[in-house]
């Protein structure tokens, strides 16, 4: 046996370890990682506020306390508002569920010439097999509930604590990190640092600003139908549809519904496809301009960059998916050297290549071999003498 293979056998299995150690370590840490990123962006949005206050002499602790208690305080008012509302509807519903259930069993029985009653539908429902296990399932689940509940608040304990300390200690994180570095990369970790503030900043104003074009849109539905709370629920829409991802449509346009059943079942069928079509709308031609403009990317590379966010880290990824493309694409221009392009039809289309041939017949009708318009004299005569000189050789 070589005097080498024993050492690199043991160096094989060492290097193995260190990989299982690791990938097991990465798998036990990826919802921490996962929570300081959403921290990391969280402080972006808010350093602008904070730097401002920052600036005014206001020490960067207590300005970032002051803008997480105003978001706090505008947070937890519109869940009791929304709350106290959504109660009041329930109670009305259920108050008001045998009549709907009599108007839905005459329009049956007028429709299908069928004799049922209200007594027999509900002694049913009651005594039915599904309801029962329903209920059981309910009872056991109470319990998981409980623990995802409590999982979710130490998880946005855990989100608002980090985002403190970014905003909070931002200046002492900046020069922790370029302390290490060299002094050309410490002015790229600032610029890049400043580039992610200005995309984030820009991305969350696209975001309130689609929230606001939403509102506006299923405000102006819920007065025409007539369903109460039109301004709440126009918010609810707004802010649920645009900051929370991939399962904010449907939690958004299911209040709306609810309470639109109140009034009368067809409106909620009219409020689902009214959110149905403002989504497709909004997802194909309103985000990708507006976030193309705000952000300064592509409407493609926008799309596809939710997608592959969505595929890479669920939810999470689709929020910060667009400030990060951002980013990563401005930070990356500085250093792509790029060349002027040649002047070919080929570069800019059928539709360039006849305005430029057009262009270029009139400028030549327009002048004159002698370099001179055709207006002026040419050859010793004026236009008129011009056009006459063939007939008098």
């Amino acid at each position: 046996m070589p005097a080498w293979l024993p050492r690199a056998m043991v160096l094989a299995l060492a290097l193995y370890a260190c990989y299982r150690l690791g990938s097991w370590a990465f798998d036990q840490l990826i919802g921490l990682l996962i929570n300081i990123l959403i921290s990391f962006f969280l402080a972006l949005a808010i350093e602008p506020a904070v730097s401002r206050m920052s600036a005014r002499g206001m020490r960067r602790g207590l300005a970032t306390f002051l803008v997480f208690l105003v978001v706090m305080i505008a947070g937890v008012g519109f869940v009791v508002l929304l709350g106290s509302m959504l109660a009041g509807q329930i109670v009305d519903m259920v108050e008001g569920f045998p009549k709907y259930l009599d108007s839905v069993i005459n329009w049956v029985n007028q429709t299908f010439r069928t004799d049922l009653s209200r007594v027999e539908v509900q002694d049913s429902l009651l005594h039915s097999d599904w309801l029962q296990k329903y209920v059981q399932n309910s009872a056991t689940g109470v319990l998981d509930i409980s623990t995802t509940v409590l999982g979710g608040l130490f998880r946005l304990l855990t989100i608002a604590l980090f985002s403190f300390y970014f905003a909070a200690d931002g200046p002492r994180l900046r020069r922790a990190l370029c302390s290490v570095l060299p002094p050309a990369r410490q002015a790229e970790v600032l610029r890049a640092w400043e580039i992610a503030v200005d995309k984030t900043g820009g991305y969350l104003y696209s975001r309130g600003l689609m929230a606001l074009i939403s509102g506006i849109a299923h405000y102006v539905l819920l007065v025409v139908l007539g369903v109460p709370y039109a301004p709440a629920l126009a918010v609810w829409v707004g802010l649920v549809s645009q900051f929370v991802p991939t399962i904010g449509t449907y939690l958004a346009g299911a209040l709306p519904m609810l309470i639109a059943f109140t009034v009368d079942p067809w409106y909620a069928l009219w409020v689902l496809g009214f959110v149905v079509i403002y989504q497709q709308f909004e997802n194909y031609g309103l985000q990708p301009k507006l976030t193309s403009r705000t952000v300064d990317i592509h409407p493609a590379v926008a799309f596809g960059s939710v997608i592959a966010g969505t595929a890479l880290m669920g939810a999470v990824g689709a929020l910060i998916a667009i400030p990060a493309v951002a980013t990563l694409q401005a930070f990356l221009g500085a250093y792509v050297k790029r060349y002027d392009v040649t002047d070919d039809p080929r570069m800019h289309g059928p539709n360039r290549r006849r305005g430029e041939s057009l262009l270029t017949r009139l400028r030549r009708s327009w002048r004159a071999p002698d370099g001179e318009t055709g207006t002026g004299e040419a050859g010793g005569g004026s236009g008129t003498g011009g056009r006459e000189a063939p007939e008098s050789a």
